[in-house]
């Protein structure tokens, strides 16, 4: 195919499992990692998506959360600790590439939940209307995938919301607490969107992270995941489809034992397949290529050795690309081991084996 495609189409063509101009390219860098291409030449404030001429995927956030205050607690050359909108403390490092350091939270038991959930209201001012309006003029007129980004589910309620120990023993001990959080966020969500749909914002997918796995495990059993996970999952995709969106979800860990089921309530795209956690991209195309995208699954661990991510990008995009099906990302966020030079070569690299 010689026609060069718009990333719409170009992942149009890969939920319908076709061969189109390359693959779909994207990734998400680190803000240290930003910082560091920064040093190294990429002007200051750019859009890394042009800089790089990746995909353009886009999305913005809806507000569900309570609305506790937000205040700033302590701040440092290399960090601040900031008090969230879900009443969760925070520290975040500014210069390192790292994950938030949850420190304490407001919601700790159903009590407080039960507070916190009557500060949470489906109502038009959660939506930043001038933010989103300028994002989805320039979805629209460059050719964006547009993606309804949901948040709900295991992943944010144990991570941003409740802490993770706290939510695992209440899966097994207050199971009601839990799946009325997960509802009420998707309840709320699905409440928003709606009234974007109806002002005739239209969108391709819903795309949203639930971690549910770490290195060679899931974080609970494919029974607790059928009994209290699944059926909000369900309940999301199936909105999706009637809307005529897909449904494409973020799950880093090993989460092969949940596939066969995700595939049964129709999940469409799966994403990071992350390989450092046992999940291995050319087995699951082997296995499931028929029923889901795959997006992501070049181990990020490689991204700063040139020779080793050629190789990967080698001996994995071309068997990922058959038939469609695959967007190209890494496993997990660049890390900030890449260099300019480095991350243009891997780019390069993906457009060369991910061609068609």
């Amino acid at each position: 195919m010689t026609d060069i495609l718009t990333t719409n189409e170009r992942v149009t063509r890969m939920f319908e499992h076709k061969d189109a101009d390359r693959v779909p390219i994207t990734d998400y860098p680190w803000g240290a990692t930003v910082e560091r291409w920064e040093r190294e030449g990429m002007p200051k404030g750019a859009d890394f998506i042009d800089y790089f001429d990746l995909d353009g995927f886009g999305g913005v956030y809806l507000d569900i959360t309570p609305r506790y205050p937000v205040t700033v607690l302590e701040e440092t050359d290399r960090y601040v600790i900031t008090k969230t909108d879900w009443g969760t403390t925070i520290r975040n490092w500014k210069h390192d590439a790292s994950v938030p350091e949850f420190m304490d939270f407001t919601i700790k038991d159903l009590k407080s939940w039960k507070e916190a959930k009557t500060q949470i209201d489906i109502n038009p001012d959660r939506i930043n209307w001038e933010y989103f309006d300028s994002q989805y003029k320039r979805w629209m007129k460059e050719g964006f995938w547009k993606k309804a980004e949901f948040w709900f589910g295991f992943d944010v309620t144990h991570s941003w919301i409740v802490g993770t120990e706290r939510v695992l023993m209440a899966m097994l001990e207050e199971p009601e607490w839990m799946v009325d959080m997960f509802n009420t966020q998707l309840d709320t969500l699905i409440g928003l969107h709606e009234i974007l749909l109806d002002k005739g914002y239209t969108f391709d997918e819903i795309f949203w992270p639930d971690d549910m796995g770490y290195k060679g495990h899931t974080f609970f059993s494919l029974n607790t995941y059928r009994e209290m996970v699944k059926p909000v999952q369900k309940r999301a995709i199936e909105w999706a489809h009637s809307k005529g969106m897909k449904a494409h979800l973020h799950s880093c860990g090993n989460v092969n034992d949940f596939i066969p089921d995700l595939i049964e309530i129709g999940l469409d795209a799966l994403n990071p397949l992350e390989v450092k956690a046992g999940m291995n991209p050319k087995e699951l195309k082997a296995k499931y290529g028929n029923d889901l995208v795959f997006h992501g699954g070049i181990n990020a661990v490689n991204w700063g050795n040139t020779k080793e991510i050629a190789a990967e990008i080698e001996d994995v995009v071309p068997v990922m690309k058959q038939d469609g099906g695959y967007i190209f990302s890494s496993d997990h966020s660049i890390p900030s081991d890449v260099s300019l030079e480095d991350f243009k070569y891997i780019i390069s690299k993906a457009k060369e084996y991910g061609s068609y």
